[in-house]
């Protein structure tokens, strides 16, 4: 018989990105006694990796509790990111209520839609918490207003509907029941999810269940599945089935070595759990996300929804060219395979395919971003290697027309540059879809149905054109008919054609083709791109070149040479740069853009089969 556990709460905090889940997390964990006084705490705590810190951006769901009113509080940091939604779409099923954080002035953006659908979808309860009502601009009124046409568009249910709004300012730590007074602190927020988020229901009678949401990895014990018991207990040494709701066949015995349940940022070792408890299981080497732990006679897997397909593609493979294995500690096909495999893990919404080329291997992704995380953690883990230019995943239809993926791109940008980033957009096949203007008239939203290949390498163009003004959020909006050729504003790239060490002489008399990517005593070799030309066509230049020294002239007179400072390019800007014929090398030091066929001749006799 089905029976309420009142001591838990499950919640998910869902939001687009930026809009300050993880600093409200931070204050909850504050306010509920997880810290002691003195202690000191970073700020984002939840944020744990270093690409989070650095970027200020979530990456991977995480599971923290607290404690109020003798009730332990389950709370689930998710990303904002649309890359990383894969992440979202799996952690709800933990959950019985989600809270959504809105910013009081930016309000409803495309990845709050895009949660905000996957939480109604599995008809959970929603609190509405309107953030940063402290800033100068914040309107929470109109933003609540926005939030409830988002409802109706999403067809919410009567009860979904009648949600309840906090507003409140994480970063001061309070919150309110009222947009026009000020809270003191973050109790009616807590009051509100004892009060509006359901108990989490089951049967304690009936066999084990329990559905693993996330995987955690550890060198030390392996995989640790983390996962919501529905029904039953589950007990340290117990025997279980590991069993799918997609793979009927799979039915694998296992036994439970180690039980944790959350506690503050902690895992704290438990002997048993019941209903509604969070738990992480470790000691089992085959458990996947989507499994669910049964009991041995009563093997019934809970259903999982399919996470979203992989839109975009690169290749991985192993970096060949001149100075290969110099910086890496990990350069074989063998580590990369291995490491590739590990990630396929942790990450549901990657996938990962052999070529007929054993030293390169296809790895898909959700988006450009989600990729770039993939690459720079490997590099940091001491890994060389080159990955090729995304491309996007076509797909047929019954009548064998070409499909390809869209997005919907939401853009701010001060007035004067609307007409810049429309024309680019139009260029790139993109429809604008909506027109309207924000922040009292003096910033225009640009509503964008656009194919994912056309917003490739747009970022950086973005952010000239709008001077670092512009906003771009872009969200997954299904497959369509293939929209023709882009037309991309190619620049061709400047390639070094002897190998050696940057001359300044040679770098002086090279920067009047172009901007240049190197400075002088970088190691060079022949096919490298050391720049970017404003013309459409590759151009060969000699960085090396020495300064013939006779008695009329010295050495000093290199002195007098004046170079403008390189272009350094960030990973994210090598991969928008790269072209379908060059790849980017990546070594735990340096990045480097080359050309996939290094020998001159060999290239151009490529280019003319073209």
């Amino acid at each position: 018989m089905k029976q309420s556990r009142n001591d838990v709460r499950n919640i998910a905090i869902i939001a687009h990105v930026d809009h300050g889940k993880t600093t409200l997390v931070d204050e909850l964990l504050k306010q509920s006694g997880v810290f002691r006084e003195n202690q000191e705490v970073a700020e984002r705590v939840m944020d744990s990796n270093d690409i989070e810190r650095e970027r200020g951006i979530t990456i991977l769901a995480k599971n923290t509790a607290v404690m109020y009113k003798n009730t332990k509080i389950n709370i689930i940091d998710t990303p904002g990111h649309a890359d990383f939604g894969g992440e979202v779409e799996r952690v709800l099923k933990m959950v019985n209520g989600v809270v959504l954080v809105v910013d009081a002035f930016e309000g409803a953006m495309p990845q709050t839609k895009f949660v905000l659908k996957k939480a109604l979808e599995l008809k959970l309860p929603v609190i509405v918490c309107i953030n940063k009502i402290d800033r100068p601009e914040a309107r929470p009124d109109e933003v609540v207003d926005e939030v409830l046409e988002l409802f109706l568009e999403l067809d919410a249910e009567d009860s979904q509907l009648d949600c309840p709004f906090v507003f409140a300012s994480a970063k001061s730590g309070i919150a309110s029941l009222d947009s026009n007074t000020m809270g003191t602190d973050m109790i009616p927020l807590f009051e509100t999810i004892l009060d509006y988020i359901p108990a989490p229901e089951g049967d304690p009678e009936a066999g084990t269940q329990v559905l693993i949401s996330t995987i955690d990895y550890n060198e030390y014990v392996g995989r640790i599945g983390v996962g919501k018991v529905d029904n039953g207990t589950i007990k340290v040494n117990q025997d279980v089935v590991i069993c799918n709701h997609h793979d009927p066949n799979k039915q694998i015995k296992v036994k439970v070595s180690k039980l944790y349940e959350y506690d503050g940022l902690n895992k704290v070792e438990v002997k048993e759990a019941g209903i509604g408890s969070i738990v992480a299981i470790s000691g089992i080497s085959d458990i996947k996300i989507g499994d669910t732990l049964c009991s041995p006679d009563a093997v019934e897997p809970i259903p999982f929804q399919k996470i979203s397909e992989p839109t975009i593609a690169m290749q991985f493979m192993v970096n060949d060219s001149p100075l290969a294995g110099r910086e890496g500690k990990y350069v074989t096909s063998r580590h990369l395979r291995e490491r590739l495999l590990r990630e396929l893990n942790t990450d549901v919404s990657l996938r990962v395919e052999e070529t007929e080329n054993t030293d390169c291997f296809k790895v898909s992704g959700r988006g450009e971003l989600h990729l770039s995380v993939l690459i720079e953690n490997m590099r940091r883990e001491g890994f060389e290697f080159a990955v090729s230019k995304a491309e996007v995943l076509y797909k047929k239809d019954e009548n064998n027309k070409l499909l390809e993926p869209m997005e919907l791109a939401y853009i701010d940008v001060p007035n004067d540059f609307a007409g810049a980033v429309i024309e680019k957009l139009g260029q790139r096949k993109g429809e604008l879809r909506n027109m309207g203007s924000i922040s009292s008239g003096t910033y225009t939203r640009l509503e964008f149905s656009i194919p994912s290949r056309g917003l490739i390498g747009y970022r950086g163009e973005f952010m000239t054109d709008t001077k670092g003004n512009g906003i771009l959020n872009t969200v997954f909006d299904g497959y369509d008919n293939y929209k023709g050729d882009i037309q991309y504003r190619k620049m061709g790239s400047l390639i070094a054609f002897e190998a050696g060490e940057a001359i300044t002489y040679g770098l002086f008399n090279a920067q009047e083709r172009g901007t240049l990517f190197i400075g002088p005593g970088e190691k060079v070799y022949s096919g490298m791109v050391v720049g970017q030309t404003g013309r459409s066509e590759d151009i060969e230049i000699n960085v090396c070149k020495k300064k013939q020294l006779t008695n009329t002239r010295s050495s000093s007179a290199d002195e007098a040479l004046r170079l403008t400072p390189p272009k350094i390019l960030s990973l994210e800007q090598a991969l928008d740069f790269i072209e379908t014929d060059e790849l980017l090398e990546v070594t735990p030091e340096n990045l480097r853009i080359r050309k996939k066929i290094l020998d001159p001749t060999l290239r151009k006799r490529a280019g003319f089969k073209k």
